[in-house]
């Protein structure tokens, strides 16, 4: 056997595994606080790839990316410096849903983040592949494949779909990571000698084709919303789309393709064991799922501005490539489509986050955190904001300070975390709108309003930024004041029931305010009777509005908010024999032991944990303080 020639390279507070997006939020977070941090990426250049498709936001993963950026993290900052084009989705539907989802140049992506990470102070990058993390006095011990060793304090897991990835395209499957990476093989081992639960998941991606092989004029076209919202609560410059997206759906000879080769697919034939994502389904899982449908639509977008490649977003598939390229040229407008990169799928070793506690950290393996899909979860977005929280947790850690738990009511983020760390997943989780009981307060206009404070209070949010924000809040509250002090004469009335064809009766003498929330009135139909009104921000302007026209809604959900902040402040002893509480239910003592929540609000979300078990908690809390 020859002897190992391992020699330490490095000593560091945080090293983070992973250069995706959870890993390059966690490693900028952790060094803006002032640690010092090493980040391990396989290949550089694959640092904030987007290997499934070219696009930041959509429906609630929107709301994630704002939050990020108000909390101080980058992604938003970056989607808008390489923006291709932007769209507000959910438009015809109330606030609370109203999602940004944009284009984003893929190779200037990555390029940005790159050179963030080379350009943060106290950050080092490292091309290399983590084999081992053994635990020591100092923390932890990585090892990488070269025998190098770099010690650190805290250690974040951000493997992506690296870990022991493999990748199917029809009969073939081999060891890989997206698009062409190297796999991690080792290091599935390492985590389980630690005590970690690994187990599979698995999602795919779309085959990505020549432009100038496509014939457009059979498309639907889609140019972008103006003016563009950006993403980052910082981005000053107006932003323009740049380019156009199409629209295209399958039909039934595309239908009859995949019935007739679905014994080839690596999903149906038992080769692939993962367990797949349930909102992002295949192509051949779409047509086995909703076999009433004839057809599903597909969206034609583009990689970047110097490159013809597009992706062909609701086509993922691991068909083989003779099926793959037959299924397309049944598609209209795909007829003599040239295939750059077939569609596979890929198959991950990832952990139960509910060996998590709410700071991401191992409950089992102090100064050990995870994020991103080795978390279960799915999405660039739901990655970056995972990799944000554990990289402040981890330098909370280092510098000795409480670690930044937010409840659900704080942000869509709050509320990922706490569903992944309470209620677990059987399957790669997406954030969704409906996943939220508070969606109507945690809209994506007001994240800064909710979250920037707790970034500022961290140390994320620097005196240029707080001012702003600062700036902003009293253009809203003196605005607020404004509408609810200015009483309108029947002349001026008038004249705003004739712009607005109003036609409901309306007494003279009522405010702004109380006008505002008539639905057929907006902010834009008062100019006429309103000449003294400030210019005001768009952003201001758009929250005034809504919480003047939702303010009855919103105190009903503030008055729930309270309620569950009340179960919150209760928190549970973190060592607790809950076998030993009388009157709780086996179940319950199962659940509540394996969790371990922080909180009697975190216990009441708990599979399991019926409202008579709160109540027993209750009683055992209050004769635990009598005592």
């Amino acid at each position: 056997m020859v002897p190992s020639m391992r020699f330490l390279a490095g000593q560091y507070d945080v090293a983070v595994i992973g250069a995706g997006h959870a890993g390059i939020e966690a490693a900028l977070a952790a060094a803006r606080l002032g640690c010092s941090v090493i980040i391990f990426s396989i290949n550089l250049d694959s640092i904030g790839n987007l290997p499934c498709n070219p696009s930041v936001g959509g429906t609630a993963k929107g709301h994630l990316v704002r939050e990020i950026d108000a909390l101080g993290g980058e992604m938003g900052k970056a989607a808008d410096a390489t923006l291709l084009q932007s769209r507000m989705l959910n438009r015809g539907k109330g606030p609370a849903v109203h999602s940004l989802r944009a284009q984003i140049d893929r190779r200037e992506y990555s390029r940005y983040m790159k050179y963030r990470l080379e350009t943060t102070p106290g950050l080092d990058i490292l091309q290399a592949e983590v084999v081992k993390i053994e635990r020591c006095s100092q923390g932890f011990n990585l090892v990488t494949s070269l025998d190098a060793e770099y010690s650190a304090k805290t250690a974040i897991v951000a493997s992506g779909t690296f870990l022991k990835g493999r990748i199917y395209i029809g009969d073939v499957s081999y060891e890989g990571g997206p698009d062409g990476m190297f796999a991690a093989t080792s290091l599935s081992q390492s985590l389980e000698e630690l005590g970690v639960f690994l187990r599979r998941f698995k999602t795919g991606t779309p085959a990505r084709v020549l432009g100038a092989s496509i014939d457009f004029a059979k498309m639907e076209e889609q140019e972008g919303e103006e003016p563009v919202v950006p993403f980052s609560f910082e981005t000053k410059q107006g932003l323009k789309n740049q380019i156009s997206c199409y629209m295209t759906w399958t039909n039934s000879d595309t239908k009859r393709i995949i019935n007739e080769n679905l014994y080839r697919s690596p999903m149906y034939s038992g080769k692939i064991q993962g367990i797949g994502t349930r909102y992002c389904p295949s192509i051949e899982d779409k047509i086995v799922r909703f076999a009433d449908k004839e057809r599903h639509q597909v969206f034609v977008e583009p990689c970047g501005l110097k490159t013809d490649e597009m992706y062909l977003q609701g086509l993922s598939s691991s068909l083989p490539v003779d099926v793959q390229l037959e299924l397309l040229h049944t598609i209209p407008g795909l007829e003599g489509v040239k295939v750059m990169r077939p569609a596979y799928a890929i198959e991950y070793d990832c952990c139960d986050p509910l060996q998590l506690n709410a700071g991401l950290e191992f409950m089992d393996i102090e100064g050990l955190y995870g994020a991103g899909q080795f978390n279960g979860s799915s999405g660039y977005e739901e990655a970056a904001a995972q990799g944000l929280l554990a990289g402040i947790n981890a330098a909370m850690k280092v510098k000795g300070r409480p670690p930044m738990i937010l409840d659900r009511a704080a942000g869509y983020i709050g509320t990922l975390v706490d569903d992944l760390v309470t209620k677990g997943c059987t399957d790669p989780y997406r954030m969704m709108t409906s996943r939220s009981e508070y969606r109507l307060i945690l809209r994506q206009d007001n994240a800064d309003e909710r979250l920037t404070p707790i970034g500022r209070e961290i140390g994320l949010v620097d005196d240029e930024r707080w001012q702003s924000f600062c700036t902003r809040q009293e253009a809203k509250k003196a605005e607020r004041r404004r509408l609810r002090e200015t009483v309108l004469s029947p002349t001026k009335l008038l004249n705003t029931i004739l712009v607005s064809r109003e036609t409901s009766p309306v007494e003279s003498g009522v405010r702004l305010e109380d006008l505002l929330k008539r639905p057929q009135l907006n902010y834009e139909n008062l100019t006429p009777v309103d000449e003294g009104r400030p210019e005001l921000d768009p952003l201001v302007r758009e929250q005034v509005e809504i919480e003047i026209k939702y303010e009855g809604y919103i105190k009903r959900q503030r008055a729930a908010v309270d309620e569950m902040r009340r179960l919150e402040n209760r928190l549970l002893p973190e060592q607790v024999d809950y076998k030993g509480i009388t009157g709780l239910r086996k179940e319950a003592q199962e659940k509540l032991g394996k969790i371990r929540p922080r909180s009697l609000g975190q216990a009441s979300r708990i599979s399991g944990v019926s409202p008579a078990d709160i109540s027993v908690l209750i009683v055992w809390l209050n004769s635990q303080k009598a005592e």
